[in-house]
């Protein structure tokens, strides 16, 4: 059902209605509820000549999850508009049709000419503004000044006189013979009558006025008035006004803001079926708390590859791809890449691998290849966001942890084993008489590519919906059917099988799918590089498997899946820790239910012999993670464990001992189970076999789990009594029997029975 327009609540308007921009159609006045006030000012405080911004909260985030930019008021109309035409400098294009001549040149080292013919096909022009202060257009909009001149046209600040304090831009032409100028004119006119974004500029009407000597009327466009900053000027202030705008430091979060309601702004146009095509810091006032992109005169339909494009050269893409191929969506997010990197310049780093993640964005953006590109705006600024999260986290604010757009959850976690109570096998199977070392190696690769998420299906693919219902336990049978029917003749289906046939150990298989998927996909399709960096990892190919994610990193700099590949492939290769560490870091700390990263920045840790970091990684882990119990069982055996060329203290000894207790009553289902046993057997032959010459010293914690004194027949007897429990979870006679053997060789009697059993098992 469609809806009646909204009244003209205006006692002087004659029938008039609201439209969408918010203007009469009658009177052609805003509606009175959307009149910007004045702001209030001190009675005590004169008015100042420069905006006064009112700085948000430190890193303070709005409603959509973008940091709360600062105030910047409206400068007085007096200080905002010129009362001096400056006429535009170097040469353009002469706008009459197929005139390659370039008109507004200087000569002979002379001042650039405002007015003049064109060399090439003799036609005059005049860069003169029409307009002057005090002059009056459409009977009611005063002139106050000039605001800027464009590269279509000249830019003034009017006041609305039927309505105190409501201010208006005009917008003409620069030169009125210019028909390309012309052209661009109307579309800008028509385009913006039919728009109502908050980010985008809107129109109030179009009026015509003949300017005395003129023989023809001139149109203008007129606009509401946003009064700020452009990001122009922002990204060339000088530092210390832009310290006091910002309240501080003018930030990469700041960059990261502007670019996603730039973007928003975009994806509204694109919706629209139109293109901005001329994105760059000029265009975008930051006014308020707010942004405005205003200049729509580039403008122009996305399936208009023959009109005259409107673009600045420093951030369009290069000339021999916009005449190949023109303008598409992908250019659009290549003008926003370079404006958000021409800022970026300003700005304060990203902290850690943030820096990364948003240079990769800025990279992809930006790609020679339009095919690489992101392929919408709300792709580019989903991941754009997706950097500010992780910048934000490793800053140190709270994380606000989002569920992925591209990776399926999982619950899986690779490098696990230092949560796992040790099984049997930590006694009965020992290379050697030492005690082992806790598990801080690199796991295994399969069984992290195990682990590692999968891609969401894509929506678009038919097959998605009927894959999702299946098991991937016959892959035989699906592939069959996929051999026959075209419906499921998809890439989701041959990403399906590629994991189904890897799940069940057919690598040749999974390869093959994985090709039949890569035919059937595009040439930089992100799943394609995930998918054979799992297969890679299968085979044992860890450094081929880095180079896979590495990829998908540059095509998802925002989601942590990649990076959590990345951090493992790193660690695997014994790469820097400080390289490894980062990609670990930028995961945890942006999402506390991601195990993998927790067990993987203990294991860096404790390879360094820092046990106290590895234990305040695990505390991390928060109670509602289904990782928990792992990260308290984990910390206790790294606090008693013995690490390369060190043992554990007394101190660690006693806080072990207390998280013992802890964790007897907060998981009663461990306690009498087999698993607890081996759990308090393994710290009980860590406190005998580390122990110094000399004794634990005062700090041992004496008591039930430790004994009453710090004796090497008091710890004996205690493991003792331990080992001989474990022999009653023996499977075999053998098991049982070597379990026994080490429980009678560490009583204190028993020297010489215990060398001469460990002679025994090293003959064996």
């Amino acid at each position: 059902m469609t809806s009646l327009p909204t009244p003209c609540a205006r006692p002087d308007c004659q029938g008039g209605h609201i439209t969408v921009t918010g203007y009469c159609d009658t009177c052609l006045r805003l509606s009175p509820d959307q009149v910007p006030s004045a702001p209030a000012q001190p009675a005590a405080e004169p008015a100042k000549s420069q905006p006064r911004p009112t700085a948000p909260a430190v890193d303070a985030l709005d409603n959509d999850g973008l940091l709360v930019l600062p105030h910047i008021s409206s400068p007085e109309p007096s200080e905002a508009a010129s009362t001096t035409a400056r006429a535009p400098t170097g040469g353009r294009r002469c706008g009459v049709d197929n005139c390659t001549g370039i008109i507004g040149v200087a000569y002979d080292g002379g001042p650039a000419l405002d007015e003049g013919y064109c060399p090439s096909c003799g036609r005059d022009y005049s860069f003169k503004p029409k307009l002057r202060p005090g002059d009056r257009v459409g009977d009611h909009y005063q002139v106050l000044g000039y605001l800027a001149v464009g590269g279509l046209g000249w830019v003034y600040l009017a006041e609305d006189t039927r309505v105190q304090d409501l201010h208006v831009v005009l917008k003409g032409l620069i030169n009125s013979g210019d028909a390309a100028a012309r052209r661009s004119a109307v579309e800008e006119r028509r385009s913006l009558t039919t728009l109502h974004h908050r980010d985008i500029v809107r129109i109030v009407t179009h009026v015509q006025h003949q300017a005395p000597g003129e023989t023809t009327p001139t149109g203008y466009i007129v606009m509401e008035y946003v009064g700020g900053r452009t990001l122009h000027w922002i990204r060339y202030a000088p530092e210390e006004e832009l310290t006091r705008l910002f309240g501080g430091t003018f930030g990469i979060g700041h960059v990261i803001t502007y670019g996603c309601k730039i973007l928003g702004a975009l994806e509204y146009l694109h919706e629209q079926g139109l293109l901005y095509c001329d994105m760059k810091p000029d265009n975008v006032i930051h006014y308020g708390r707010d942004i405005k992109v205003i200049d729509l005169g580039a403008i122009r339909r996305i399936d208009d590859h023959s009109s005259n494009l409107v673009y600045t050269p420093d951030y369009a893409p290069p000339k021999k791809e916009r005449d190949e191929r023109g303008f598409h969506v992908d250019t659009d997010l290549f003008t926003v890449g370079h404006t958000l990197k021409a800022l970026a310049a300003r700005a304060a780093p990203a902290t850690g691998l943030a820096a990364r993640s948003f240079d990769e964005l800025i990279r992809r953006a930006t790609h020679r290849e339009p095919a690489a590109r992101f392929t919408s705006a709300a792709e580019m600024s989903r991941q754009l966001w997706e950097v500010l999260r992780e910048h934000q986290a490793l800053s140190g604010h709270e994380p606000y942890p989002e569920r992925s757009t591209r990776f399926e959850p999982t619950a899986a976690v690779f490098g696990s084993a230092l949560g796992t109570v040790p099984s049997l096998d930590h006694w009965t199977r020992r290379p050697g008489p030492e005690v082992p070392e806790p598990p801080i190696g690199a796991p295994d690769p399969r069984d992290t590519a195990r682990a590692l998420p999968v891609p969401i299906p894509d929506p678009r693919d038919h097959a998605a919906v009927l894959l999702g219902g299946l098991a991937a336990g016959n892959p035989e049978r699906i592939a069959e059917q996929a051999e026959q029917d075209p419906a499921l003749n998809t890439v989701e289906t041959a990403l399906w099988l590629c994991r189904a046939y890897l799940d069940a150990g057919n690598a040749d298989e999974a390869d093959r799918w994985l090709r039949e998927a890569d035919d059937r996909s595009g040439e930089y399709d992100w799943r394609i590089f995930w998918h054979q960096g799992l297969l890679h990892l299968r085979d044992g190919e860890v450094q081929k498997a880095e180079g896979e994610f590495a990829a998908t990193y540059a095509a998802l700099p925002g989601e942590s899946a990649p990076k959590l590949a990345l951090g493992y492939c790193a660690e695997y290769l014994d790469a820097a820790e400080r390289q490894t560490a980062a990609y670990y870091e930028a995961v945890w700390r942006r999402d506390r239910t991601q195990g993998s990263a927790a067990f993987g920045l203990a294991r860096l840790h404790l390879r360094r012999g820092d046990r106290q970091q590895a234990v305040a990684v695990l505390d991390e882990v928060p109670t509602t993670s289904r990782h928990y119990d792992a990260a308290r069982i984990a910390a206790i055996r790294v606090l008693t464990g013995r690490l390369p060329g060190s043992g554990p203290t007394a101190t660690q000894l006693g806080e072990a001992d207390r998280r013992l207790a802890r964790l007897r009553t907060h998981a009663p289902h461990l306690v009498g189970s087999g698993a607890w046993d081996r759990l308090v057997t393994e710290v009980q032959e860590n406190a005998y076999a580390c122990r110094p010459p000399g004794g634990w010293g005062r700090e041992f914690p004496d008591g039930e789990l430790f004994g009453r004194a710090d004796t090497p027949r008091e710890l004996g007897e205690l493991l003792s009594r331990s080992l001989k429990r474990l022999a009653d979870q023996a499977g075999s006679a053998t098991e049982r029997g070597d379990l026994l053997d080490q429980a009678y060789a560490v009583l204190p009697e028993a020297v010489g029975l215990r060398d001469v059993l460990r002679s025994r098992r090293r003959t064996t």
